[in-house]
C-alpha cells in the first residue's frame, strides 16, 4: 500500500472552543468519514492508514489488500453476480461451465494480495486467469495466475478471448489485460511442476459427477439454449462433460468421484502456502426426488485427505437466471439459481485475534 503521509492527519485542526475534537466541523469540512462516523486520523494506530475513498487499512492484514470497510462487505456469505455480457462472454459461453471473470476477480481480491499467485487446476476457458488479470485495473492489483486444462479447445478460447478483449481495450485507450500462464495437460501430472508453498490461492470449479447419461444429454441441450452453463439441475464444472477424455467425468458412482477429488486436492494443497486458501465452486443436484448435497459431500471428502479445514461456505447466485417450472402442480422441486463456494484454509495456520 502506498503511504499517504500526513495528508489526512489534520484532525487537530478541527477542535471546538475547549480544544476537543469537533466532529460536526470535521464532517462539514470533509475529514474522512467511514460508515457515517468521522475518522479522527490522529487516533489511528501506527499500523493503520486512511486510504482515500476506501477506508482504514491495517498493515497487519495477511489475507488480502482490503481495508476494514471493504473487508466487512467481503465477508458477506451471499454473492449476487450475473453473467455480464462482457469479456467476450459469447465466446466463453461455448464452455457450459465457465464462470464470470469478475466473480473470480472478486474472490481473488478476498483471499490474496497484489502480486500473489493463483492456481486453477481445472481452468476451462480461463475465468480464473482472466479474473487475476482484471484485478490489475478493477481490483487492488494484478495477481499472477496458472491454469491447467486438458482440452485444447478451451485453451484456444482463452487465448482468443484475451486477443479480442485486448483489441477492444486498446481501441478504447485502455491498457491490455495480462496473458496468464495457461498450461495444457492433466492436472495430476502438471501439479508436479509447481513448487511446494508457492501458490497463495487455489481457485477452481471442479469437474462434476454425472449421475446418468439421460440427464447429461438434457443438460447439454439446456446449456446450448440458455448460454448460462449448467446452473440448475445438473451443475457442470469448468472441465465438464464436453471433454469426454476426462476420467473424472466418467465416474460411475459418487463414491468414485469423491475419492478422485479427495486424492487430487490432497496433492494440490502441497503447493499452497501455509497462509493460503483453497476455494472451490460446487453446485448441488436434485435427482429422482432427492436432493444431492454434493457441496457437503465434497467438503468432507477433501477434509478427509487434504490438510485443510472448511472455513466457510459462500453462496453465489445469479439474479438474472431464468427459472424453470419443475414439479408443478404435484411436487415441489427446487429451481437452483445458486452454487456453493467452499473456502478451506490450511490446518497448520495459527489464527491470531486482535
Amino acid at each position: 500500500m502506498a503511504d499517504d503521509g500526513d495528508r489526512h492527519r489534520q484532525s487537530r485542526l478541527f477542535t471546538d472552543d475547549d480544544g476537543e475534537f469537533d466532529a460536526d466541523r470535521a464532517r462539514k469540512e470533509s475529514l474522512p468519514v467511514e460508515d457515517g462516523e468521522v475518522i479522527d486520523t490522529d487516533e489511528l494506530a501506527d499500523h493503520q492508514r486512511y486510504i482515500e475513498g476506501r477506508g482504514v487499512y491495517d498493515e497487519r492484514n495477511r489475507v488480502n489488500d482490503l481495508t476494514g470497510k471493504e473487508w466487512k462487505y467481503a465477508t458477506k456469505s451471499v454473492i449476487p453476480e450475473s453473467y455480464p455480457p462482457d469479456l467476450q462472454h459469447d465466446l466463453r459461453s461455448e464452455h457450459g461451465g465457465q464462470k464470470p471473470p469478475r466473480l473470480c476477480a472478486e474472490l481473488i481480491g478476498r483471499f490474496t494480495s497484489a502480486g500473489d499467485t493463483v492456481l486453477d487446476p481445472f481452468a476451462g476457458v480461463g475465468g480464473t486467469l482472466l479474473g487475476a488479470s482484471v484485478c490489475e485495473y478493477e481490483g487492488t492489483g494484478r495477481r499472477e495466475a496458472i491454469g491447467f486444462e486438458r482440452t485444447e479447445r478451451w485453451i484456444e478460447i482463452y487465448h482468443e478471448v484475451l486477443e479480442r478483449e485486448n483489441e477492444e481495450r486498446r481501441a478504447r485507450g485502455d491498457p491490455p489485460l495480462a496473458d496468464q500462464d495457461m498450461r495444457h495437460g492433466d492436472c495430476a501430472e502438471l501439479i508436479a511442476d509447481v513448487p511446494d508453498d508457492s501458490v497463495d490461492l487455489l481457485l477452481t470449479d471442479v469437474p462434476y459427477w454425472h449421475m446418468d447419461e439421460l440427464e447429461q444429454t438434457r443438460n447439454e441441450r439446456r446449456t446450448r439454449e440458455s448460454k448460462l452453463g449448467s446452473f440448475d439441475g445438473v451443475a457442470s464444472g469448468e472441465d465438464d462433460e464436453a471433454d469426454a477424455t476426462d476420467p473424472s467425468a466418467g465416474h460411475r458412482t459418487k463414491a468414485d468421484w469423491l475419492a478422485d477429488m479427495a486424492a487430487k486436492f490432497d496433492r494440490f494443497t502441497d503447493v499452497v502456502t501455509p497462509e493460503g486458501h483453497v476455494v472451490v465452486f460446487i453446485g448441488d443436484m436434485y435427482r429422482e426426488q432427492s436432493y444431492e448435497f454434493l457441496s457437503a459431500d465434497l467438503a468432507r471428502a477433501i477434509e478427509s485427505t487434504a490438510p485443510v479445514t472448511l472455513a466457510a461456505n459462500l453462496i453465489w447466485y445469479d439474479p438474472t437466471k431464468d427459472l424453470h417450472v419443475y414439479g408443478y402442480p404435484f411436487s415441489f422441486v427446487p429451481s437452483m439459481v445458486h452454487q456453493n463456494v467452499l473456502v478451506f484454509r490450511l490446518e497448520d495456520v495459527e489464527e491470531t485475534q486482535t
